[in-house]
């Protein structure tokens, strides 16, 4: 079972911080990998139109966002980046799905 994650953080996908489910805004499950793999390549297509900058991280994650897109964060109290991270899962796991 493989199931494609679209999170919205005030930290990349990668960090994974404890809790990191709270911020998911969108799971996706598919038995097959070629299938949550290119589901996951069109959530990005889609993505390069609406954001300007973006990072990949070990083949396996994606990170977008507009600079001056912030959120305000109470326990640093201070307003912090946002970030849309589109990564793919097998498990627990996170799995490579991109070219780099």
């Amino acid at each position: 079972m493989y199931e494609v994650i679209y999170m919205k953080a005030d930290y990349e996908p990668w960090w994974m911080f404890e809790g990191w489910e709270e911020m998911v805004r969108c799971r996706k499950q598919f038995t097959d990998y070629g299938e949550a793999a290119a589901y996951a390549v069109s959530l990005i297509a889609g993505m390069r139109e609406q954001f300007a900058k973006e990072r990949t991280r070990k083949q396996t994650f994606i990170a977008f966002w507009n600079p001056g897109e912030r959120t305000y964060c109470d326990g640093c109290d201070e307003d912090l980046q946002l970030y849309h991270g589109v990564f793919v899962m097998s498990g627990e796991k996170p799995v490579p799905f991109l070219d780099e």
